[in-house]
Order: C-alpha cells, then sequence, then structure tokens
C-alpha cells in the first residue's frame, strides 16, 4: 500500500493555522504580513512532514519568468556571436528565452539597461564582458537578487559568478610561439587600449612580458587603434579594418619587425591583407598570430594560426551557472537558501596553422631592414 502523500492541509493541521496561511507562506507571497513566529511554524512543520510544493504552482510564473539576459558589447564581433551561440544552445535546451542587451559599448546604454532590470526581473543575467567599471557595485547588488554571471577578463576577486581569462596567460603563449620559432623584432596590434577594455592591455602586457624575459625589452612595437574607434557603431568589419590600416602604418613608418600579433583573429585577417597588398608573404616575410580561433580562422584558405580559449564553452558553462542557481532557489523555498560561488577558468591552448613560421635572421619585410 503506497504512503498517502502529504497535503497542505496536514502541514496546515500540524502548524495550527488555516490552510490559505499555510499557502501564502510556502509560497512566499510577501504582500501579506504574517509574523516571524508563524513563519517559522508553517515551515517547520512542512519540513517535518516532508511536505512538497505543488508543480502547478510555477506554471504561470514560467510562462512570464523563464528568461535570461545577456548584456553584450557588440552584434558584429564573432567572439561574442561564438559566445552567445553557447549561452543559447543551453538556455533552449532548458526552455529558456534569451534576450540580448546590445550595450554598444556606451555606458549610457548600459546604465539604462541596467535600471531596466528591476522591471524586467529575468531569471538570470549573464554579462559577455566585463561592466563598466562605473556599475561594477551595481552589478555585484543585482547579482544579490538574480543569478548572475560574468564572462570576465581575470582581475581581481570578486563576489559575483564568473568565467574567467587570464589574458597576460593568452599574451604569453602568442608571444612563446613567435620567440619559439626566432622572432626578435614584432608588433602588436590592437582595438583602442582605454580603461573600459583594460583586459586588452593585460593580453600585450603577458605578450610584452615574455619578451623581456628573453633579454628583449624594446622590441616589441604596440600600434593601437585611437579611442574614438570604440565610441563608432562597429561594424561588421570594424576589428577587420583595425588590423588593415594599423598594418598599413608600421609599413608607411618603416619599422623592422618580422611577425604580427593581432589582439584578436580578425584583427589578424586584416594584417594578412595589408602584408599582402603590400606584396610581402606570410608566413614566409613576417608570420601573423590571432586570438580567439574563430571559425574562419580553420578555414583551409585562411589557415590562421591562433589561441583557442573555448570560447562557445564559457557561454555554456555561464548558462548552466544561472539555471543552476534558479534551481536551487525554487529547491530551497523554505529557511536559509544555500550561498555559493562559481568561478571557472580555461586554460588557453595554441593552435599552429599555416600563417606562422620560422623567421629569417636579419631579414624582416622586403626593403625595410634596418
Amino acid at each position: 500500500m503506497s504512503k498517502r502523500k502529504v497535503t497542505s492541509s496536514d502541514v496546515a493541521e500540524k502548524a495550527g493555522v488555516s490552510q490559505a496561511t499555510v499557502s501564502m507562506v510556502l509560497n512566499r507571497k510577501y504582500n501579506v504580513s504574517f509574523s516571524r513566529e508563524t513563519v517559522e511554524r508553517v515551515e517547520q512543520a512542512a519540513r517535518e512532514l516532508g511536505y512538497q510544493l505543488p508543480s502547478r504552482k510555477n506554471r504561470k510564473e514560467n510562462k512570464k519568468e523563464k528568461l535570461i539576459v545577456v548584456f553584450c558589447p557588440t552584434l558584429t564581433s564573432p567572439y561574442y556571436v561564438l559566445l552567445l551561440q553557447g549561452i543559447e544552445s543551453v538556455a533552449n535546451e532548458q526552455g529558456y528565452g534569451v534576450f540580448i542587451c546590445n550595450t554598444q559599448r556606451d555606458a549610457a546604454l548600459e546604465e539604462k539597461y541596467l535600471r531596466m532590470m528591476s522591471t524586467v526581473r529575468p531569471q538570470g543575467i549573464i554579462y559577455t564582458c566585463n561592466p563598466h567599471p562605473d556599475f561594477q557595485k551595481q552589478v555585484e547588488e543585482t547579482a544579490r537578487e538574480i543569478p548572475l554571471v560574468i564572462i570576465s577578463n581575470k582581475e581581481k576577486t570578486t563576489t559575483v559568478d564568473a568565467i574567467n581569462q587570464d589574458n597576460t596567460v593568452v599574451g604569453r603563449l602568442m608571444a612563446r610561439h613567435l620567440l619559439n620559432l626566432g622572432h626578435r623584432d614584432v608588433a602588436f596590434i590592437t582595438p583602442p587600449l582605454t580603461k573600459r577594455q583594460w583586459q586588452r592591455s593585460k593580453r600585450i602586457d603577458g605578450f610584452v612580458k615574455e619578451f623581456e624575459k628573453e633579454g628583449l625589452k624594446g622590441h616589441v612595437i604596440i600600434k593601437a587603434a585611437d579611442e574614438s574607434m570604440d565610441r563608432q557603431l562597429p561594424r561588421m568589419d570594424s576589428e577587420y579594418s583595425m588590423g588593415y590600416a594599423l598594418t598599413m602604418e608600421l609599413l608607411s613608418e618603416g619599422t623592422h619587425f618580422t611577425a604580427i600579433a593581432g589582439q584578436n583573429d580578425m584583427m589578424a585577417f586584416g594584417a594578412i591583407d595589408a602584408l599582402q597588398e603590400a606584396r610581402i608573404h606570410v608566413p614566409k616575410d613576417v608570420s601573423v598570430i590571432g586570438c580567439d580561433n574563430i571559425f574562419y580562422s580553420g578555414i583551409r584558405r585562411m589557415s590562421l594560426t591562433t589561441i583557442e580559449h573555448f570560447v562557445a564553452l564559457k557561454g555554456r558553462d555561464a548558462c548552466d551557472i544561472i539555471i543552476r542557481k534558479i534551481d536551487t532557489n525554487n529547491k530551497f523555498y523554505m529557511g536559509i537558501q544555500p550561498t555559493s560561488l562559481y568561478n571557472i577558468e580555461y586554460t588557453p591552448k595554441l593552435i599552429v596553422r599555416r600563417t606562422t613560421a620560422y623567421a629569417k635572421i636579419g631579414k624582416g619585410f622586403p626593403g625595410k631592414n634596418k
């Protein structure tokens, strides 16, 4: 004979309150006020009896609230497209909708979206980059109310769940590959090095320090785009165009280098096209390395040497953390909820393809040697 299912009436009888009170307390109807003693008595009775809330209680709420909001600085970069694909794949599997807030790297727009969260009340929020420094405190406060994950660039301990990336390690890995191939004079091209985009500087710092470790201080040329570029509305070819333009500047200046490192793969593609237009062969004359391992990098004709740091998996992990925390909050409807802080970090991996080769000692690009 099966055991009779515990009902709210059983809880009400044990706690000495009405069935309506049990329903409101356990369903957390906070618009109705109960004394602490009453709440504790009801929760204690429910625990002792093993009472579980009927699943139908969430049916209406789920239709309204199964939403994850994603803050994204641009929708034109393949890197962020990869992140979003990872996020959406998990969200769709679990029946969640995804709403994307494209901040366009505009602080005012980011602040506007943050203010909207108190009205929208999504079940989770994912930042695909570090929040603007001015809003860090606000983001941390939001994370206390709503599960929130930052796909961040490792800098300091935070109270927010994070998928971390140590960009100094990425930079060192790029530099070490070029050093092992005998490159001693190199250039690093990058989007603007602004306070907001400090993670770009971290990658360069790692790159430069690896060269300094070999006694090659001053052998890395840093070429950054003007800060105004980050204030423009991004285009599909923004990063490619920056890579092309910066490489053309390097060529016009006549500086000696045997390799170029791009802050990301799209900049590296721009560099390759600029070099080829100047009839400089890659990698025979100049090697090129990128970062992110986007889809185009693996195409046979491109075959770009790059750094894989598992972008799509980071998106999946971020969404997994959100859903895990939502599920935990739903299950622990009584008493103190558990506190947890997730911090995931992948080890970047060098992907060697056909755009890097051994340096020709004493030679850089044709006709520009010192």
